[in-house]
């Protein structure tokens, strides 16, 4: 199994890893891509008012725009822990062992909107970039990555796919039809939609896959060790949609 997350527009800052090796993350086929969305973003980089109109940032935000004039030199830290949010602060993952975090490595990436899916672990600086910013000199990111990340996802040819991804995260590279996959919304028992609680939710599910550390290779075999957690899971109202269900 894989699961796919979304990213977060908070990160924390510095790190201590080398940095960005295009070739050593994951999903190395989408390495022209992500190439060609860093180099658009350290060239609009250097013209900071622009950079803030495109990136719509204030004054005060103006060292994310210094964050992408360095991508290709500044340190990095792995992908799991550079992310903050609601999400990330569920799954905790500088508290997880290092068994866990193994885990984490092999069966989760997370969608970013200038590298693409990368490991959990993979090592990346911090940036600035969200699903629906439009880089001068690059198509609409959903153009830019879609169909060649839906290839990558692809090639990679994972068991079944457990999709964690906000909708604009979706547009930049929807699983192939070729790969089992559900993709799960957070909802009350009334079957209401969460926005808070999706979040968090989704964050202390990666982390109780996580501490198990099970081998689940498919939507019966995910059901199936959610019960045995008391989560629940459910058939939404479309099909390929999972619904997880919670208390508020």
């Amino acid at each position: 199994m894989k699961i796919l997350l979304p990213p977060s527009e908070t990160k924390r800052e510095g790190g201590d890893g080398p940095p960005l090796d295009l070739e050593a993350l994951a999903l190395p086929t989408l390495g022209a891509e992500r190439s060609a969305v860093l180099d658009a973003l350290i060239d609009l980089a250097a013209d900071e008012p622009a950079a803030r109109r495109v990136l719509k940032l204030s004054e005060r935000q103006s060292g994310d725009i210094a964050h992408n004039r360095r991508l290709r030199t500044s340190p990095t830290m792995p992908a799991v822990d550079r992310y903050t949010g609601v999400l990330f602060d569920a799954l905790d993952a500088q508290t997880l062992s290092a068994a866990s975090r193994r885990w984490l490595a092999t069966h989760v990436w997370i969608h970013s909107a200038p590298l693409g899916p990368i490991g959990a672990l993979d090592p990346i600086p911090a940036y600035r970039l969200a699903a629906g910013t439009s880089l001068p000199g690059l198509p609409a990111l959903r153009r830019h990555w879609g169909s060649a990340t839906t290839s990558a996802l692809a090639d990679a040819a994972p068991s079944f796919v457990l999709d964690l991804r906000s909708e604009a995260y979706v547009a930049l590279g929807p699983v192939p039809a070729t790969v089992p996959s559900a993709y799960v919304r957070v909802v009350t028992e009334q079957g209401r939609a969460l926005n808070h609680f999706n979040k968090k939710s989704k964050g202390l599910l990666v982390r109780a896959l996580a501490e198990d550390r099970p081998r689940i290779g498919s939507l019966r075999g995910l059901r199936s060790w959610a019960g045995s957690h008391g989560l629940v899971f459910r058939h939404g109202d479309h099909s390929g949609v999972l619904e997880l269900v919670v208390s508020e």
